[in-house]
């Protein structure tokens, strides 16, 4: 504490940081860590772990085709659309009360003003200009006094005017119509890779649990260190840590590594970067695993925060930070979590770079629109306890995503891969190896009884995880609120 405050100190005195910026000694063995330079003089701590394998070539044949169909509509005042028109597979209709839904429904997302209340619910089968023209319609009425109205014969008693609904007039239309083959990803196969990217604060090192179970199994996996973090080099300038700049960064890993289905497998930021990959290389990226990512808002740095505060001021509050995440980032905070931090380098960087990390969260085109373009399939991990995310939001994006599923770790919190890595690992592994049942023509047009009869991923019973209790039915009306990742 004492040489929190002389440091902070010494940087009010002198305008530099007292914590010095530069990658951090470590005494792993070289052996599985590499150093890649992504820009001059911007070097980056890579493990990368090719274990040794008879290599197997995937069966042609295997793995099931998803048809991918959906209409992403928005309007003028800001309300947003979706008609999931293919076959995808959707949790919360498999887990149905009815037994199940038609395969296409609608979701219906309002984003002018989350303290509104969602709008009503919608048949799939009406047009989308009757889902909430309505109360427009009725001020525009108002307004213009009834115009449009019958006029009611002489003698016969006036007849209350009822407001005309008008069709909305679309401000971006977005269709995807593919179809896309999803096989199951084992450790034998030489063609896949597994990406651990961490968010603020971490290092490759919080992964540990991860990367040891999965190269046991013979999967390669590439894990960095974010720059700033780490091993990795930490540029004295705050433009280093912007989103744009990180994300590019991760770009460079990606097609340095990548092999023909790539999953990805972020946390808390992290999870952006890999929305942002899924994005870009649709045909490379097999599958997306997102923990505690939060829901499908674009980012924007808030003003309110005490990470705006003079680094010296950081630096001088840097105990109160660290136990403050220790406290909302594990659900115990006993001896066995404090040493899980200081051993993973969780939250062990400097005041500069954490400062310059989350006033560079501007990332506006990951709005909800990006999301739902997404047709990868998504495992959604959410810890109980998490007091950063809040379940609704990844209930949220649940809902916004075409493909994906959403499993709840009970004794879990934000660091849940370090607090129960066994039931993570069982997690991650299983969505691994899923692959959906290729469906007949026939099948198509019944109602499923059961949700392993359309291939939902088969949890085991005894993890600790639970499915989400999203709204059940094919039409859904949810609100957006604006919340930071």
């Amino acid at each position: 504490m004492i040489t929190s405050l002389m440091d902070g100190l010494l940087c009010c005195l002198t305008g530099k940081s007292a914590n010095v910026v530069v990658p951090i000694e470590t005494s792993e063995p070289a052996d599985g860590y590499e150093f890649v330079e992504v820009k001059p003089g911007r070097i980056l701590r890579v493990r990368h772990i090719v274990p040794e394998r008879p290599v197997v070539e995937e069966p042609a044949g295997h793995g099931g085709n998803v048809s991918c169909k959906r209409k992403i509509t928005v309007y003028r005042n800001g309300q947003l659309l979706i008609e999931n028109l293919g076959d995808a597979v959707r949790p919360d209709r498999l887990n149905a009360q009815n037994g199940g839904t038609e395969p296409n429904c609608t979701v219906e997302v309002d984003l002018t003003d989350c303290h509104h209340s969602p709008p009503s619910a919608t048949s799939p089968d009406s047009q989308p200009s009757a889902a909430s023209d309505g109360a427009s319609g009725a001020k525009e009425m108002g307004a213009t006094g009834g115009s449009g109205a019958a006029t009611p014969a002489p003698g016969q008693p006036e007849r209350p005017q009822q407001p005309r609904r008008r069709r909305r007039k679309p401000k971006r239309t977005v269709v995807i119509d593919c179809e896309r083959k999803i096989t199951a990803c084992k450790g034998t196969h030489a063609d896949v890779a597994l990406f651990f990217i961490h968010g603020v604060g971490g290092s490759l090192d919080i992964w540990g649990s991860q990367l040891d179970f999965f190269s046991g199994l013979g999967y390669e996996v590439i894990a960095p260190d974010l720059a700033g973090h780490g091993a990795s080099s930490a540029p004295q300038i705050a433009a280093a840590y912007t989103f744009y700049a990180l994300a590019e960064d991760i770009r460079i890993i990606f097609k340095r590594y990548a092999r023909k289905r790539n999953v990805l497998i972020g946390h808390s930021y992290g999870v952006s970067f890999c929305t942002f990959l899924a994005h870009e290389y649709p045909d490379q990226i097999h599958k997306v695993v997102m923990i505690n990512g939060g829901g499908p808002t674009a980012l924007e740095p808030s003003l309110c925060s005490i990470f705006n505060l003079p680094t010296c001021v950081l630096q001088c509050l840097s105990p109160c930070l660290s136990w403050s995440f220790l406290k909302a980032g594990f659900a115990r905070q006993g001896a066995k979590e404090k040493q899980l931090l200081k051993e993973n380098n969780a939250f062990n960087v400097s005041s500069f770079v954490l400062r310059a990390m989350m006033s560079g969260q501007y990332w506006p085109e990951g709005d909800e629109v990006y999301h739902a373009e997404l047709t990868v399939p998504i495992l959604l991990v959410h810890g109980m306890y998490d007091k950063f995310v809040p379940v609704e939001e990844d209930q949220r994006m649940a809902e916004i995503l075409l493909l994906a599923f959403l499993k709840i770790i009970d004794d879990g919190s934000h660091m849940v891969m370090m607090e129960c890595p066994e039931p993570v690992n069982t997690l991650l592994h299983e969505f691994f190896l899923w692959e959906p049942d290729a469906p007949t023509r026939k099948e198509s047009k019944a109602r499923p009884e059961t949700a392993k009869a359309r291939g939902e991923p088969v949890i085991n019973e005894s993890v600790k995880a639970r499915p989400s209790t999203a709204a059940n039915g094919g039409t859904r009306a949810i609100s957006d609120c604006k919340n930071n990742k």
